[in-house]
C-alpha cells in the first residue's frame, strides 16, 4: 500500500512538472502567436497604408494628366465647343475673330462681279436750300453779278439739329358756369403736385438706350447730363421702367399665347446673375415671336410651368441639353451647329484621323442640301443610314473624347435630320442664342440684375423689342407706344 501510494505521489509531482512545462511551452508560444499578430497588424497596416500611397498617387497621377492635357489638346472656345464666346482666353478670341469657320470659296472679298453698288439717295424735299455761287472771275477778276447762272451739281449735307430739350408750360385755367356756377377744368392727366414732368420722348429714350443699346443707367444718366443737360435720377429711370413693363402686359401675355400655338419652336437658356444669386434666363421664339423670361433653375420644369400642354404640341428646336429631352415635345430638332463645332474640335484633337471629319461632311451636306430645296419635304432614310455606318466603326484606337461624341450621337439618332422632312424646322438653334446673347451684354456692362423685378422688366421689354423687329418695326417707336 505504502509503495503503491508513494509511486502516485512521484506520478502526480511528474505529471505536475509536465503540466508546468507545458504550460510554460504554451505562454511561450502564446507570446509567439501575440507577437506574430502585432507584426502581422503592423504588416497589414503598412499595407493599407501602402494602399492609400498607392491610390493617392494615381489620384495625382490622374491629374497631373489632365493637366498636361491641356497642354497637348487644342483648347476649347466658342469655335469648336459650347464654350460661351465671354469665358475664352484672349488668344481664342484674337482667332476666333481673325478666322472664320467657313471653307474658302477662292473668290476675292468684297463685292462680286454683277453685284450693284448702294449709296445714298438724294432726298427730294431738302429743309435748307443754299445757293454756292461765284462772285468774281478767277482770270479777269470782273464781277459776275449779272451774269447767267447755271447749276452743276447739287451736294446734300446730312447735319443734326442743336440737341436741347423743348421745354412746354402748360397753364391750367379754370372756367365759371354763368348757368350753374360750377368751377369746370380742362381735362389733364397731369397731377397737380407735379410741376415740372417728363413726356414720352424722354422716358421711352431712357428705356431705348437701357433695353435695346444695353446701357446702366449710371451711363444713362451721364448722356442725358452731357448731351442734353438734364440730371435724370435713377430712380425715375427705375419708375419708368417699371411703367413701361405693365403696359407691356397684355403684348406679352398675347406672345406667350403665339408661341403657345407654334408648331415650331426653339429654346435656350443661360445664366443670369440676380440679387447675388445665379438664375436662369430662358428664350421661346418663333419666326414672328420671342418670348424671354426669368426662372430659378435650368430644370425642364420651368417650361412645364410657363406652357402646360402646349409643349405636346410643339417641334422644339434645342441643344443637347438634357432637361429638353425630359419634356413631351411632339417632335424634336438638335442643333447642327453645336455638333458642327464639336466636330471641329474632334478634328484639332487628332488631325491624322478622318472619322470626325466624315461626320462634319454628312452634316454640312444635309445642310446644303436643304437650302437647295427649301421647300421640299426630304426623305431622311439615307441620311440615317450613312450616320448608322459611322456610328457603328470602332473608334477604340481613337481618344476617349471621339466615343463620347459617338454615343451622344447615338443619343439624339433620330433628331438630327428631322429638319429634312419640315422645312419648318430649322437645322440650328441660332436664332435662340442669339436672342438670349443679348442678356449676356445687358450683364456684361451692368455686373447683374439688383431685383426680380428688374430682371423680369428688362426680359419683357426685350421680348417686346425682338418681336418687333421680326415684324420690321422700329424697336424706339414700339417703346414710344408703350408711354
Amino acid at each position: 500500500m505504502k509503495q503503491t501510494v508513494t509511486d502516485i505521489s512521484k506520478a502526480i509531482s511528474s505529471l505536475a512538472k509536465q503540466i508546468e512545462s507545458m504550460q510554460k511551452t504554451i505562454d511561450s508560444q502564446h507570446a509567439t502567436i501575440c507577437q506574430i499578430n502585432r507584426t502581422s497588424q503592423g504588416q497589414l497596416k503598412e499595407i493599407r497604408d501602402l494602399k492609400m500611397m498607392l491610390k493617392k498617387e494615381r489620384k495625382e497621377k490622374e491629374e497631373l494628366r489632365k493637366r498636361l492635357a491641356k497642354y497637348e489638346e487644342p483648347p476649347k472656345n466658342s469655335g469648336n465647343s459650347s464654350t460661351p464666346p465671354s469665358k475664352e482666353k484672349l488668344k481664342d478670341e484674337i482667332i476666333r475673330r481673325t478666322k472664320s469657320l467657313r471653307k474658302p470659296t477662292g473668290k476675292k472679298p468684297g463685292g462680286q462681279p454683277g453685284h450693284e453698288g448702294s449709296t445714298l439717295g438724294v432726298n427730294d424735299n431738302p429743309d435748307v436750300v443754299v445757293d454756292n455761287t461765284p462772285e468774281t472771275c478767277d482770270k479777269c477778276g470782273d464781277s459776275l453779278e449779272d451774269c447767267d447762272t447755271i447749276l452743276d451739281y447739287v451736294t446734300q449735307i446730312i447735319s443734326l439739329p442743336a440737341l436741347k430739350p423743348l421745354i412746354t408750360q402748360v397753364n391750367h385755367y379754370v372756367k365759371v358756369c354763368r348757368t350753374c356756377g360750377s368751377r369746370v377744368k380742362a381735362n389733364s392727366e397731369r397731377r397737380r403736385s407735379n410741376a415740372v414732368v417728363y413726356d414720352a420722348s424722354v422716358k421711352g429714350l431712357v428705356i431705348y438706350l437701357s433695353v435695346v443699346q444695353f446701357l446702366p443707367f449710371n451711363r444713362i444718366g451721364l448722356f442725358f447730363k452731357e448731351v442734353f443737360g438734364l440730371e435724370i435720377s435713377q430712380g425715375s429711370m427705375v419708375n419708368w421702367l417699371n411703367e413701361a413693363r405693365k403696359a407691356a402686359e397684355p403684348a406679352i401675355e398675347k406672345i406667350k399665347e403665339y408661341i403657345m400655338k407654334s408648331a415650331v419652336v426653339g429654346f435656350d437658356e443661360s445664366g443670369c446673375y440676380c440679387k447675388k444669386r445665379l438664375d436662369w434666363a430662358w428664350i421661346a421664339q418663333t419666326v414672328c415671336f420671342t418670348l424671354l423670361f426669368h426662372g430659378k433653375s435650368r430644370k425642364g420644369q420651368e417650361l412645364e410651368d410657363r406652357f402646360g400642354d402646349s409643349l405636346e404640341r410643339m417641334t422644339a428646336v434645342t441643344d443637347r441639353h438634357s432637361a429638353y429631352f425630359a419634356l413631351h415635345f411632339l417632335n424634336h430638332q438638335v442643333c447642327l451647329a453645336h455638333l458642327l463645332r464639336e466636330c471641329q474640335y474632334l478634328n484639332e484633337l487628332d488631325k491624322d484621323q478622318e472619322w470626325s471629319k466624315s461626320v462634319e461632311s454628312l452634316l454640312q451636306e444635309a445642310i446644303h442640301e436643304r437650302n437647295q430645296r427649301p421647300t421640299e419635304s426630304l426623305e431622311t432614310k439615307p441620311w440615317l443610314a450613312r450616320l448608322d455606318k459611322l456610328i457603328d466603326e470602332n473608334l477604340s484606337k481613337l481618344s476617349e473624347k471621339f466615343t463620347t461624341f459617338k454615343n451622344g450621337l447615338l443619343k439624339c439618332r433620330d433628331y438630327i435630320f428631322n429638319f429634312l422632312k419640315d422645312p419648318a424646322i430649322p437645322p440650328d438653334n441660332n436664332a435662340s442664342e442669339r436672342g438670349i446673347r443679348k442678356l449676356k451684354i445687358k450683364l456684361k456692362n451692368s455686373g447683374c440684375f439688383r431685383s426680380d423685378l428688374g430682371a423680369d422688366a428688362f426680359m419683357d421689354l426685350h421680348s417686346i423689342v425682338e418681336t418687333t423687329k421680326k415684324h420690321g418695326n422700329s424697336p424706339f417707336n414700339a417703346i414710344l407706344a408703350l408711354f
